[in-house]
């Protein structure tokens, strides 16, 4: 855990949040967030940076971590991937585990690969997946042998997360057009939603048709 992450914890006691939302808003599971504020102070009395140091000593007293394998932050690409990610919206776990999964080479690994890789647990992992194959970015793959889901990146990817994005765009649109009809179209709330239902409606339905014309870039 960093610094940042304590400080945040930290605001978020202030702000008299629970355990379990300042765990949802860094992405940690709610045990971790607990056990964080128990050992150093408890709710009254947590400080983050009296937490860092303390921190930063035990691991000194321990046994030295095995070296593992470099990590996907290996060089300013990377971060540069991973920043570009998370300003278009991408929770920043989330944009560490796709970049980690792009880069790979066969492009798949497992949750125990990426939660080893990217030293977070798995609960952080399965919440970074699941978000990434619910958009489409990477399919989940059964290993029969190791009875253990793997998770896959390919080109294809590109072609189903435009999909899915563009239909809930439609969606979006649709509902604009039918709640500007309940509305009245001569009202200055009608004609506004009917512009806008237009508008979304038109050019999703041109990104939907450029997106299956150029898949076979993809294959």
């Amino acid at each position: 855990m960093t610094q940042q992450d304590r400080q945040r914890i930290a605001a978020g006691l202030a702000e008299g949040l629970s355990y379990a939302e300042i765990a949802r808003r860094l992405e940690r599971p709610t045990s971790t967030i607990s056990r964080e504020v128990a050992r150093n102070g408890g709710p009254g009395g947590y400080r983050p940076q009296q937490a860092h140091r303390a921190t930063v000593r035990r691991a000194r007293r321990g046994t030295p971590a095995p070296p593992r394998a470099a990590g996907p932050r290996g060089g300013p690409l990377e971060d540069e991937i991973i920043e570009l990610a998370v300003r278009s919206g991408m929770p920043r776990m989330t944009a560490r585990v796709h970049v980690d999964l792009l880069l790979s080479t066969d492009g798949r690994r497992t949750a125990a690969e990426l939660a080893h890789r990217l030293e977070v647990s798995p609960a952080s992992v399965s919440v970074a997946v699941n978000f990434l194959v619910e958009q489409g970015f990477v399919r989940r793959e059964r290993d029969p042998r190791r009875r253990r889901d793997v998770y896959v990146v390919d080109d294809e990817a590109w072609y189903h997360s435009v999909v899915i994005s563009a239909r809930r765009t439609l969606e979006s649109a649709r509902a604009a057009l039918a709640r500007a009809e309940r509305a009245g179209l001569d009202t200055p709330e009608g004609q506004r939603m009917v512009r806008a239902g237009a508008f979304l409606e038109r050019v999703t339905l041109d990104l939907l048709e450029s997106a299956e014309r150029w898949r076979p870039l993809l294959m």
